[in-house]
């Protein structure tokens, strides 16, 4: 709404179809979208729930919508910060300027919990230490969004953007012959293109992918194989994985195949057993040390 409650400008259009449309019949296709939600099986479990039962994925049928010259504005602000985010961690990891110079109070990086001692020094391929990045905003009035947080270690949930847009587009057709929706079904193209981007320069024209997840338990496990199937890329866990002389392969039916790049669900704590938590059965011994000799690349690092 606008300042004036009336819907901006951008709603218009949504706003009469919503006026026309039968309350039963929003009501019936809500009903449809989770019904199919539900047969497909994407669902997803928050940690520290009592009863730790699995939801389905939120589905509103009044959808956000966003003119395209102010998507393009945000588009680039995120671009920009995503940029400044791995400038930031090449330095703290580095030379630590920013932290020299007092930009930055120094034990507020060096004593949380999320700095890595282990990677100190390291550079990472490319400097690119966030290669996907879940950034939440909010709209704070009619022209401007603030970031919430930046999800930048193993974010999760953009299958079900994926499969929300494509529940619209069978269950409200008439939406997008009336506005001209940006597509996204290009994602996985997309990701894939950047996965195989900052692959080490060892590796062949075309470098092996994989999505490392930690097991059909895990609360994103839908994600982690619908991202694997949208990618034509394998899905392993950590006993799929093994290094020899600080280079990862995968165990497959015809032997062991070099992996090029890691796109790892995992925790940071649980990558590598002999790195991080001793205890880890999820991870992959020596994993760390053959990201650090630079011949795989772990997305995000």
């Amino acid at each position: 709404m606008g300042a004036a409650t009336a819907p901006r400008d951008v709603y218009a259009r949504l706003a009469r179809w919503l006026q026309e449309t039968p309350p039963e019949i929003l009501a019936s296709r809500r009903a449809q979208a989770e019904l199919l939600f539900r047969r497909i099986g994407i669902t997803f479990a928050v940690y520290g729930d009592k009863d730790a039962a699995e939801r389905l994925i939120p589905f509103d049928i009044i959808p956000r919508l966003f003119a395209r010259s102010e998507w393009s504005r945000l588009e680039q602000g995120l671009f920009q910060r995503v940029k400044a985010l791995n400038m930031f961690l090449t330095d703290v990891y580095g030379k630590q300027e920013v932290l020299a110079a007092g930009i930055v109070p120094r034990d507020l990086v060096l004593r949380n919990p999320g700095y890595r001692p282990e990677m100190a020094g390291f550079r990472a391929p490319h400097d690119v230490w966030v290669h996907i990045a879940g950034i939440d905003v909010i709209r704070v009035d009619d022209h401007d969004f603030y970031v919430l947080e930046d999800n930048a270690r193993t974010p999760s949930g953009v299958s079900y953007m994926l499969e929300n847009r494509e529940a619209m587009l069978r269950l409200f057709p008439d939406l997008f012959v009336d506005h001209r929706v940006a597509p996204v079904d290009d994602y996985p193209d997309r990701l894939l293109t950047s996965l195989r981007s900052v692959a080490p320069h060892s590796a062949p024209s075309e470098p092996t992918v994989a999505v490392l997840t930690p097991g059909q338990y895990n609360s994103a496990y839908y994600e982690h194989s619908f991202l694997a199937d949208k990618l034509g890329v394998e899905l392993v866990e950590g006993s799929d994985l093994f290094v020899r002389d600080n280079v990862v392969y995968m165990r497959t039916t015809t032997g062991p195949k070099r992996v090029d790049v890691i796109y790892r669900r995992i925790d940071d704590e649980f990558l590598d057993p002999l790195a991080f938590r001793p205890d880890s059965v999820l991870g992959v011994p020596g994993l760390l040390s053959a990201y650090q000799a630079g011949n795989v690349t772990l997305a995000n690092a």
